[in-house]
């Protein structure tokens, strides 16, 4: 059943971006076709959006529920921009897919990654052989494990990079956690409702739009010195597009930075480089 409720919303998206291709205006002068993640991104780009045709840019937000289409729209051009992601996740993607040729713009804001669980209100109290689950992506294992190290759980091998680490990396595991790593990111929220596991590690996007809050729903949340910024990402050499440096002026202003810290109450942490 969640298999084929994914395949109808991929199926929605692509029909919004198949309108949208023909009357959308991806790269026309003084409008921006940008796609992002329901929360909080778009969120924020609606608050944004006002500040923006003040400055003569017109700004038409596609939503997403994944984390694979709003690179391959960036690519076929069906977009100007999208706003979802981290460098390592779009380094990673670049990786893998030859023809992304995608650069970050400015860094906007910061999701600190949380670990949730229905049975223990600490991690400390994880048994042995605990079972933790984790998404499917694998650009965020490394964020995920490292979390995990900085609580003491687990640690990692000595100079491998942290952001590219997977569970192959784990050097020291006194607690013989197992590691479930082949769930779609969306569907963590509900793995966690669902009692599923010992615990959940929810990236913050879904877990707000999920209805949790990270402050006080996680037992234990990456710290605000995270280096996984989500980005405005372009196609190599739009970068110095006018309309892109409006919009990321815009988002670095301090109404907008000011509306994330209100929002989301720490939930989301905005940065202005």
């Amino acid at each position: 059943m969640r298999k084929l409720l994914l395949t109808f919303i991929t199926v929605l998206t692509v029909a919004a971006l198949a309108a949208c291709g023909t009357s959308g205006g991806a790269g026309q002068k003084g409008t921006l076709v940008i796609g992002a993640s329901n929360v909080p991104h778009a969120e924020i780009l609606e608050k944004a959006e006002p500040l923006l045709e003040k400055k003569g840019v017109k700004l038409k937000i596609i939503k997403f529920k994944d984390y694979v289409l709003p690179n391959k729209s960036l690519a076929s051009k069906e977009l100007d921009a999208n706003y979802f992601q981290h460098m390592p996740y779009m380094k990673a993607q670049m990786a893998e897919n030859k023809d992304y040729n995608f650069v970050n713009a400015g860094g906007i804001h910061i999701e600190p990654i949380g670990v949730y669980s229905k049975k223990y209100k600490k991690l400390e109290e994880l048994p042995n052989n605990a079972q933790i689950i984790m998404s499917s992506s694998v650009a965020d294992h490394g964020r995920m494990l490292t979390l995990l190290e900085s609580k003491g759980l687990i640690k990692l091998k000595p100079g491998v990079d942290k952001t590219t680490a997977t569970v192959k990396d784990i050097a020291e595991n006194p607690k013989n956690l197992k590691f479930k790593t082949d769930v779609e990111a969306s569907y963590l929220p509900q793995a966690y409702k669902s009692g599923e596991g010992d615990a959940v590690l929810i990236n913050t996007n879904y877990a707000i739009s999920a209805g949790l809050n990270p402050l006080k729903d996680a037992i234990a949340l990456e710290g605000a010195d995270s280096p996984y910024v989500n980005i405005i990402a372009v196609r190599k050499g739009d970068e110095n597009r006018k309309e892109i440096k409006t919009l990321v002026e815009v988002l670095h202003s301090k109404e907008i930075q000011d509306f994330i810290k209100q929002k989301y109450k720490g939930a989301v942490v905005p940065v202005s480089n």
